[in-house]
């Protein structure tokens, strides 16, 4: 009788990884109640709580925004590596050091555009909760930054990290 060699148990998540990804469970419920709430009342009762759609949306912007940082630090994030995948030794880091620099740019532009949005969103507010329109904007301001911590920790490693290879990968 043969033991099959125990696995090693998968390494502990930080904390605030796995904080985000509790934000993004919550947000999806939220989202989910809140819709789900007013379809019924929409066709059952022909009415429906405005402030509903407000939050959904919201919660819909952030849920996107926190879960593409924390794709972005798993390596899930698609990517087109057909010409990447075929190099070795400098002409493969060139590339990736050249590929990094043009998402830092990207990111740089996003976070720019991201603070005059949350600047000019202290100013105007939402139709129906009446929250600063800074507060969707933010999300927005976060994701840039994140995006620019993930490419640092990217850099640092000389790669982007290794793809899990999770059910549903294509090739």
């Amino acid at each position: 009788m043969s033991h099959s060699p125990a696995t090693p148990p998968a390494p502990r998540k930080p904390a605030l990884h796995r904080l985000a990804e509790l934000f993004m469970v919550v947000a999806l419920a939220g989202m989910v109640v809140a819709v789900f709430v007013n379809v019924v009342l929409r066709y059952v009762f022909a009415t429906s709580i405005v402030s509903y759609e407000e939050i959904s949306r919201l919660l819909f912007v952030w849920l996107v925004a926190v879960g593409t940082i924390v794709a972005a630090f798993e390596g899930k994030h698609l990517g087109f590596d057909m010409l990447t995948s075929r190099l070795k030794g400098g002409a493969r880091t060139g590339l990736f050091w050249v590929s990094q620099a043009l998402v830092a740019l990207c990111m740089v532009l996003l976070l720019q555009g991201a603070w005059g949005q949350v600047i000019a969103g202290m100013e105007s507010f939402s139709t129906v909760l009446g929250y600063p329109l800074a507060l969707g904007a933010a999300a927005t301001l976060v994701l840039a930054v994140g995006l620019l911590v993930a490419l640092v920790f990217d850099l640092l490693r000389g790669a982007p990290p290794a793809h899990t290879g999770d059910v549903g990968e294509i090739e």
